[in-house]
């Protein structure tokens, strides 16, 4: 999936002001990946590859990472490799069969698919993590959250609720949508439906919930009569 652009297409202002713009570290908000979970992610991504995991680990990273800030009692030593690995495992199933075994009114028949992902990603990230030299007491922990992460419908601590939690609301962030779109071949406002509802009924942290509430109003406006009228500076030129 492209990029969005990184570029304007105009400037009606007409002069630069780039010059004012802030530091992006006095901007709340503004993330990279450190050093480990860049070492990390660089052992990940082959295994990624498929539906689009690879950006989807990305952005779920983000939004991990503005839950760890909400959410103090959490680890990130534990979290932020949990949610980069948690999805390494979908790359041992084949993508048509992992696609059916999550599309929408899909039974239980190929459930044993998902719960193969989640065993085989612990035992993927195991290997990467021990590669990486993080420490064994954090490497049972990550593991433990990640095998379990989709059909396990409890907790076992806060750190598994914001890896859940991450994941989760991805579904209803631009990209996750737009994925969606392209995974079961239905519309946008299709596919916010699919995902709002998927996403914020299995959320486990308030803090995961008003991200999702927001992510969700904010793109009901796409699909709004008064926002199909508003006008463009092109329209009244």
């Amino acid at each position: 999936m492209s990029t969005p652009s990184h570029s304007p297409v105009v400037n009606h202002l007409g002069r630069d002001v780039t010059g004012k713009i802030p530091d992006a570290s006095r901007v709340p908000g503004m993330i990279e990946l450190n050093e480990r979970d860049g070492a990390i992610w660089s052992l990940a991504k082959d295994f990624l590859r498929t539906r689009d995991n690879d950006a989807h680990s990305l952005y779920a990273y983000s939004i991990a990472q503005a839950l760890l800030s909400q959410i103090p009692e959490a680890d990130e030593n534990i979290v932020l490799p949990a949610i980069l690995l948690h999805d390494t495992g979908w790359s041992t199933v084949d993508e048509r069969l992992a696609l059916e075994a999550i599309a929408p009114g899909a039974d239980d028949s190929l459930r044993h698919l998902i719960i193969q992902h989640e065993k085989e990603g612990a035992r993927i990230a195991r290997e990467i993590l021990e590669q990486v030299g993080v420490p064994e007491e954090d490497i049972v922990q990550i593991v433990d959250i990640i095998d379990g992460h989709d059909t396990r419908l409890v907790t076992i601590n806060t750190n598994d609720a914001l890896v859940k939690d991450s994941d989760k609301v991805w579904r209803v962030t631009p990209h996750g949508r737009r994925v969606v779109m392209d995974w079961f071949g239905i519309d946008a406002e299709q596919s916010l439906r699919l995902c709002a509802y998927r996403a914020y009924n299995e959320l486990f942290t308030d803090q995961a919930k008003a991200m999702s509430r927001v992510l969700v109003t904010t793109a009901c406006m796409d699909f709004s009569e008064e926002i199909a009228h508003t006008y463009t500076r092109e329209d009244v030129a």
